[in-house]
């Protein structure tokens, strides 16, 4: 959350050498030495989210519970949909300027043939696979909603970030890591638009100076497929880029026992998510135009972006 004169993100507004000490975050990691007012809340909690949000100019909404695979699927609901739903109410409640909400290309739909798909590609409830992009898109549908009632909200809709700071890490930084310890032996036919993580956290900025209310703008960089991805990593790293090319229903007939067996016995997250093989199936690829055009969005290379990624892993000890 941000009150600052000119609408900048804390860690944009320190690389630019402009850092405003009355933001405001519900998150601790990665701030830590930011020159940041840090507020604790949750998103169940509006009373919590009203606190926060006053006095604040600007909302920035990027919390959400991002995984492919959850012991309780309505803890997922909670914070997506609910959690969003109060953060809406209380920007509202507050009479901020102006809310980014971060959805997810997730939300998105596909086009046939593989062609990449853009904001306005017909997709319903009923082509969301899994719980996450479910609980995304009724979030994204609230969030539309309050657009409605006047609430000042722009939509962005991130690919895939790839960069430094992964702290947890995200699913794709996951695979960046398991990859870096040799634990990548096959790879399905697959593909996704990979964007700098640099360039994400800028877009939301963007998004909130230039953005049209209610709105989405997909924040996207490159179409890869997962292979060329592992080619890449390989090309920076001399670890061997994984060449047997494992068919969707074997990959899903692994799963589906292993999830099994994770999830009733050991109680723990599967090794290969029964979501990310059915997601696999398609190639998320997106056109990025519109935020490029109307927000000015940036296009920087990839391979920078993965090395950058490869050395935060390396030097925080991932691998």
């Amino acid at each position: 959350m941000s009150r600052p004169e000119r609408q900048r993100h804390p860690r944009q507004r320190r690389h630019s050498g402009h850092p405003r000490r009355n933001d405001r975050t519900l998150r601790r990691d990665n701030l830590e030495d930011l020159p940041v007012e840090l507020v604790t809340g949750d998103l169940r909690h509006l009373d919590s989210l009203r606190r926060a949000a006053k006095g604040c100019r600007v909302v920035y909404h990027c919390a959400a519970d991002y995984r492919l695979w959850c012991k309780d699927p309505n803890e997922m609901y909670q914070s997506n949909v609910e959690g969003s739903n109060n953060v809406m109410q209380a920007a509202f409640d507050e009479g901020v300027e102006r809310v980014v909400y971060t959805s997810t290309v997730g939300c998105l739909g596909f086009k046939e043939n593989d062609e990449p798909a853009n904001e306005d590609t017909p997709v319903t409830i009923h082509d969301m696979t899994g719980h996450y992009k479910r609980s995304k898109f009724l979030a994204e549908e609230k969030v539309r909603e309050w657009a409605q009632r006047g609430l000042p909200v722009v939509i962005v809709n991130p690919s895939t970030p790839v960069g430094e700071l992964d702290i947890k890490p995200t699913p794709t930084g996951k695979i960046i890591v398991d990859f870096l310890r040799g634990k990548m032996f096959g790879y399905v036919e697959t593909g996704m638009n990979l964007i700098d993580v640099r360039d994400c956290a800028e877009g939301h900025v963007l998004a909130a100076e230039k953005g049209r209310v209610g709105q989405r703008y997909i924040l996207g960089g490159r179409d890869m497929t997962l292979n060329e991805m592992f080619d890449t990593l390989a090309g920076m790293t001399e670890i061997a880029s994984p060449k047997m090319k494992v068919p969707h229903w074997v990959a899903e007939t692994y799963a589906r026992p292993e999830n099994a067996w994770s999830i009733n016995i050991a109680r723990r997250e599967p090794d290969v998510p029964l979501e990310s093989v059915k997601l696999a199936r398609h190639k998320m690829w997106f056109d990025a135009s519109k935020a490029v055009r109307e927000l000015g969005l940036r296009q920087s290379s990839i391979e920078g972006a993965l090395e950058r990624a490869v050395k935060w892993f390396r030097e925080h000890g991932y691998v």
